[in-house]
């Protein structure tokens, strides 16, 4: 099933009787998954099994929902947030879809926006937290979509919700899109509301009303992100006013491709042709002759996809027509002062004396 089909069927867009079979069928796949996330959790809960802490102070950064909640460029702004006050930052990841070709395009992304920072992608994460204590002398990590993975011990638990889609169709996966229940924000330290700005003010309010009142001890953010550029492969990055006019085609394969689509229409793209992927999507070479087909019968001006798929296709053209990423900026909106209030408490384990 292709993933504007599953995203269309699980959403309820699809109707009809043979849509309804397969909901039915996806529903009875999530109690599964159902069961054995709350029997996991439940083990945490009453300390049966082991959390283990690392040598050093671990922020992770997660979600509840599958993908698509910004993790990505949220993680690099906390990363520089850290690194502009001299402290020696590691990201540490579970490596999906990662493979003997090197790592994922997560980590390829986080390498470009953040240079200075090491990425070790290990399914054992609290032995890659050993490593970048031990052998990269790092003094923090920021433990990359680390709110369901329990085992290695957190100084701070952030929880990132995107508004445009907070609760992944109100289903587990696969029915939805929901890893764990709302319950499990109970363990978070900062909520951030993100993509606000693709979101309508009351939906947002009463979101923002529905989680005050439920999680009152966690931090509140709201985050927003801005197209900060677009860059052509080895390239440099320019202005989203350097796109010449026109139409755009655009294509790519993250958790929440409809949030892209959107994001270029907010940045004044005209939109006339757009092509989602799965998430992590490896191209191979007859996606790149067909994306190339696809553009030579669309013909516009531009194409745009994003960084993660960019770094992966390492092409400067499609179909003749340049080919660009849009980078995306963090910018937060609201409760940026109490958010930074948690972190310095996070500053204040590193000791001074070991500040670069």
């Amino acid at each position: 099933m292709k993933p504007q089909e599953y995203f269309d069927l699980i959403s309820g867009r699809r109707t009809g009787v043979r849509a309804e079979l397969q909901r039915a069928a996806l529903s009875v796949a999530s109690v599964g998954y159902a069961l054995g996330t709350m029997a996991r959790n439940l083990g945490y809960d009453w300390q049966v099994l082991p959390v283990r802490r690392a040598g050093l102070p671990v922020i992770s950064i997660g979600n509840l929902t599958t993908g698509g909640t910004g993790k990505t460029p949220f993680a690099a702004w906390l990363a520089r947030w850290f690194r502009e006050r001299g402290v020696r930052v590691c990201f540490v990841s579970r490596g999906y879809g990662a493979g003997e070709s090197g790592p994922n395009d997560e980590a390829l992304v986080l390498e470009q926006i953040c240079p200075d920072v090491p990425h070790l992608q290990n399914p054992d994460r609290y032995a890659a937290a050993e490593v970048a204590r031990g052998e990269l002398a790092s003094q923090l990590v920021v433990l990359d979509d680390g709110f369901q993975h329990r085992r290695l011990a957190r100084d701070l638990d952030i929880v990132l919700i995107d508004a445009s889609n907070p609760w992944g169709y109100d289903h587990w996966l696969p029915r939805g899109l929901m890893r764990e229940p709302k319950g499990g924000l109970q363990r978070a330290d900062v909520i951030v509301l993100t993509r606000v700005d693709q979101v309508e003010r009351e939906p947002l309010q009463r979101l923002q009303q529905e989680l005050r009142g439920r999680y009152p001890d966690a931090v509140l953010a709201q985050a927003a992100f801005p197209p900060a550029g677009v860059r052509a492969w080895g390239g440099e990055l320019l202005p989203m006013s350097s796109l010449p006019g026109g139409a755009v085609a655009a294509f790519c394969g993250i958790g929440n491709p409809e949030a892209f689509e959107h994001s270029l229409q907010l940045a004044g793209c005209r939109v006339i042709a757009f092509r989602p992927f799965p998430d992590h999507h490896r191209y191979t070479r007859d996606d790149v002759a067909e994306l190339g087909e696809w553009v030579r019968q669309v013909q516009p001006t531009q194409v745009l996809t994003t960084q993660k798929d960019l770094v992966k296709l390492e092409i400067g053209t499609l179909g003749g027509v340049p080919l660009r990423a849009v980078e995306i900026d963090t910018r937060l909106v609201q409760g940026q002062p109490e958010l930074e209030a948690r972190l310095q408490t996070i500053l204040a384990k590193v000791p001074e004396n070991e500040l670069e």
